[in-house]
């Protein structure tokens, strides 16, 4: 399997005035992904179109994350993010084959699961919160269709990836409510193949409980020897968590 390594993020942090947490903190959160699917799927040329062909619907996926912060200002603080989509769906394959089915009804499943560990520092903290950073993302991602007639065909594409992705965050609070809007994403893009994933929010805070609503949208092309995964996801997430 082809691995893309390269580092980006870097200059972004280094070029930065560095803040640092006053004391030691740390956080959790899950959240919950209602995404549509869009896109293609290619598997040794033959393409397969996951919204028309599949008709995969919309699902809920799972969302956790972990946070810890520090007053050393030369170290980096880290965060881990697991994200676990799983979306299904019944169509049909016309005569332009995908792998060994040909006009036939399927079944098929989508697999996306994704482990990150993110290293950034605190640019700006005070009513305006800016931090910067790099992500090492590892995903997998795999495509099942079966043909519905007994005939036992499937079709598998799989493809794997541990990519360096540019991480930035922003949240603006608003005085004395607990409220604050904020975004936050991770992109990289090089040499034909691309990731994004972004999202916007609004958050409350109460004591040590953080409620946080909005909206993530999250684009994969990543090719894998023969294998091709171009797909965008995108809906509303909530998440509730713990901050201290």
């Amino acid at each position: 399997m082809r691995k893309l390594m390269i580092a980006v993020g870097g200059s972004l942090v280094l070029a930065a005035p560095l803040a640092s947490a006053d004391v030691v903190g740390a956080g959790a959160s899950v959240s919950y992904w209602n995404s549509d699917f869009s896109g293609d799927v290619v598997n040794k040329g033959d393409v397969v179109d996951i919204d028309k062909d599949l008709n995969m619907s919309s699902d809920g996926n799972a969302n956790f994350t972990a946070n810890f912060e520090h007053p050393i200002p030369v170290l980096p603080n880290v965060r881990l993010n697991y994200t676990d989509i799983s979306q299904s769906g019944r169509g049909k394959i016309g005569p332009s084959k995908f792998g060994d089915i040909v006009n036939a009804d399927v079944n098929s499943e989508l697999d996306i699961e994704q482990l990150d560990a993110t290293f950034y520092y605190e640019v700006l903290d005070n009513w305006v919160n800016l931090d910067l950073g790099l992500t090492v993302r590892k995903f997998d991602g795999e495509l099942i269709v079966r043909d519905t007639r007994g005939f036992y065909d499937v079709s598998e594409t799989k493809v794997d990836a541990v990519l360096p992705l540019g991480y930035a965050s922003v949240r603006f609070d608003l005085p004395f409510t607990g409220v604050s809007v904020g975004g936050e994403g991770n992109v990289i893009s090089y040499s034909g193949d691309s990731l994004y994933d972004v999202n916007v929010y609004g958050q409350f805070d109460v004591a040590v409980l953080r409620l946080r609503a909005g909206y993530r949208e999250m684009a994969i092309d990543y090719e894998d020897d023969d294998d091709r995964l171009d797909v965008k996801l995108s809906g509303p997430f909530a998440s509730i968590g713990v901050d201290f």
